[in-house]
């Protein structure tokens, strides 16, 4: 796996599209991720050595204008867990407690959910990306109460002072019904 990832979530298609090609243009990085999000934003992902993911987010920032750009983040080495949980591929055989982060941006629910599976000894169920959620994105995890405590937490508290951070949950013992909609 590459050693950095770099997003760049942007207000609209066509901005999304002309950055997407000015960062694989800008540096050598592979594209992990150019898609469409709800509600009419494009989402760009690049993996590479941290410097030219650097490069490559600088350029796709400069190329479609800084006020088109809704969020970003430039992450040196993410955990394993997110590009599993990003795909719902996890395998995740019991809900014990359920932990719950909301954000207003793509780019600040990748950062929580990173900042949650480093801080605690917990399992990411999911990374929903703003697909049919109005451009909202949450990460869903579970553990043991106290470590999805500490985890929720921890990520919440990485994204709050952006202004992205819709809401936070504990649930300390969910229903065993919720587990059918999680998976």
């Amino acid at each position: 796996m590459k050693r950095a990832i770099g997003l760049l979530e942007l207000k609209n298609i066509t901005r999304g599209l002309l950055a997407a090609d000015a960062m694989l243009k800008a540096a050598n990085v592979e594209i992990l991720m150019a898609q469409a999000m709800c509600p009419g934003k494009y989402v760009v992902m690049v993996a590479g050595d941290v410097g030219a993911v650097q490069s490559a987010v600088r350029s796709g920032t400069a190329v479609s204008g800084a006020e088109n750009v809704v969020d970003e983040f430039i992450l040196p080495n993410l955990h394993d867990s997110i590009f599993p949980a990003l795909s719902g591929c996890t395998e995740v055989k019991e809900v014990r407690s359920l932990g719950v982060i909301e954000s207003y941006s793509v780019a600040s629910a990748i950062i929580a959910a990173d900042t949650a599976v480093k801080a605690s000894n917990v399992e990411l169920i999911e990374v929903r990306l703003a697909r049919g959620m109005g451009g909202k994105a949450m990460v869903t995890l579970t553990g043991d109460v106290g470590a999805v405590t500490a985890a929720i937490k921890a990520g919440s508290n990485a994204i709050h002072d952006s202004g992205f951070l819709v809401d936070q949950l504990v649930l300390p013992a969910p229903h065993s019904a919720l587990h059918k909609v999680l998976f």
